[in-house]
């Protein structure tokens, strides 16, 4: 069941941001269950919005690629909500 995945990153900034997706980009593109990445500013932070196939393959792809590479002091709260629908 696809999953949305809400990730809210207090302290990050849009170069913070554009550092870390710059550097897993080609890992999130080919990542096994990966459907969509978005992020906007709010404020004191960045919203991350992705969808997966399910929530192991999301949480496989950020034990293995964000959570190591993420700089000092950032933190994300990530929320997992299983989808009822999605149409691609």
């Amino acid at each position: 069941m696809a999953v949305l995945v809400t990730a809210e990153v207090p302290g990050q900034t849009a170069q913070g941001y554009d550092g870390m997706l710059g550097m897993l980009a080609p890992a999130l593109e080919q990542a096994p269950g990966f459907i969509l990445h978005a992020a906007y500013p709010v404020d004191g932070g960045w919203r991350i919005i992705e969808i997966w196939e399910s929530q192991n393959d999301a949480s496989q792809f950020f034990a293995r690629y964000v959570h190591p590479n993420l700089p000092a002091g950032i933190k994300p709260k990530r929320t997992v909500q299983v989808l009822h629908k999605l149409v691609t």
